[in-house]
């Protein structure tokens, strides 16, 4: 199965996340999982994540690809989370 993830880069700082949007990250399904080469996975505000960051570049999310990968991850690499993301996450705690 494949996860979509969005790669973005924080304004501040420059570190690289990757956002699962469809993904809960907690019990009600207010989070979407999240995932840094620090701290890796955790839970994320989808909507405040792309408020402080800005579309990390194909070469500046790489590596943190890669280390998905090598977790089992199977990327679908997206630009951003479609209106259904949200009920989609919810979805996936039934």
């Amino acid at each position: 199965m494949k996860t979509i993830v969005i790669f973005r880069k924080w304004k501040d700082g420059g570190d690289i996340i990757a956002l699962m949007p469809e993904v809960p990250s907690d019990t009600r399904g207010f989070y979407c999982e999240s995932y840094q080469h620090i701290g890796q996975h955790c839970g994320a505000d989808y909507r405040g994540c792309i408020a402080a960051s800005v579309p990390a570049k194909p070469r500046e999310y790489r590596d943190l690809a890669r280390e998905l990968r090598r977790l089992g991850y199977t990327l679908d690499i997206r630009t951003r989370a479609s209106r259904l993301a949200y009920q989609r996450r919810l979805a996936a705690l039934a």
